[in-house]
């Protein structure tokens, strides 16, 4: 499944989800949580589960409420019946609650993408992700909650950039995915806007090794997919070296272009053409 970007829809608004699903996104996410408020959890429902009956032209994720919560029983029973592509589950520490999610689901088995650096706990045990990768199809990370768990006043600097304690939680977030060998996807960019902000934040993450990446407006899909895309000078120089390695397959390292080439070079070129 190629997730490069993944747009949050709110599940009471129903009259979005048509143009979500027609927009440019690899996949939509249809909210039953933070966007949702208490009073409006029933019709956000009702709206998400017709919406997954209907035939899909493109996959469509729930994010439900976190395992906790007073609502996470009729979430899954609204969905479940539906096979939804996918469920977004928010407040996740680590492998256990993965497996209680998995056990409520009883026999369903629907891919789970956690968000996995919402709570403090949830930092410590982001590791654990990788004994229940059978049950992922990814690892996501956001950085609202977190900060208002610990009392933190912000999670970015003035110029957009995350503080430290956040950017190592997005650090976290993608080895963790990486070692379960899940797909790494990068979080929103809140400021919709800001289109120059969104391709360098979105071409950061593509070239720190994450796979695709939230959104959160129909205008950030065309920007984070080109991001998430290989170039064409990309595309040519990965199938130079390629080529090169073919053409000295006794050679362990190679010289290209007046630089050192080894096997790590070849990986990457090889995982660059896997993109297209």
């Amino acid at each position: 499944m190629k997730l490069r970007s993944l747009l949050f829809v709110p599940g009471d608004r129903p009259e979005r989800f048509k143009k979500a699903i027609n927009s440019s996104t690899d996949a939509v996410i249809l909210d039953l949580e933070d966007s949702v408020t208490s009073d409006k959890k029933g019709c956000a429902r009702d709206a998400v589960s017709n919406c997954l009956s209907e035939p899909r032209a493109k996959p469509i994720f729930i994010r439900i409420n976190p395992l906790k919560s007073k609502f996470i029983d009729n979430d899954l029973l609204a969905i479940l019946d539906h096979q939804p592509d996918g469920i977004i589950l928010p407040k996740c520490e680590g492998a256990s609650n993965v497996l209680d999610l998995v056990k409520m689901m009883s026999s369903q088995t629907v891919p789970i993408l956690p968000i996995a650096t919402e709570t403090p706990v949830s930092i410590f045990e982001i590791g654990s992700l990788r004994h229940v990768s059978e049950h992922l199809c990814g690892i996501t990370w956001g950085a609202e909650d977190l900060p208002a768990a610990i009392g933190a006043s912000a999670s970015r600097d003035p110029d957009g950039s995350y503080t430290s304690p956040y950017e190592f939680v997005r650090n976290l977030s993608l080895f963790a995915a990486h070692a379960a060998n899940v797909l790494a996807i990068d979080t929103v960019f809140p400021d919709i806007k800001n289109q120059t902000g969104l391709m360098k934040y979105a071409t950061r993450g593509y070239q720190d090794g994450f796979k695709g990446m939230m959104a959160i407006h129909p205008s950030q899909t065309d920007i984070i997919n080109k991001a998430y895309t290989p170039s064409e000078i990309e595309i040519a120089y990965a199938r130079k070296v390629i080529d090169a390695f073919s053409n000295n397959k006794c050679s362990g390292a190679i010289q290209l272009d007046g630089q050192m080439l080894d096997a790590p070079h070849l990986k990457q070129a090889q995982h660059c053409l896997s993109l297209l």
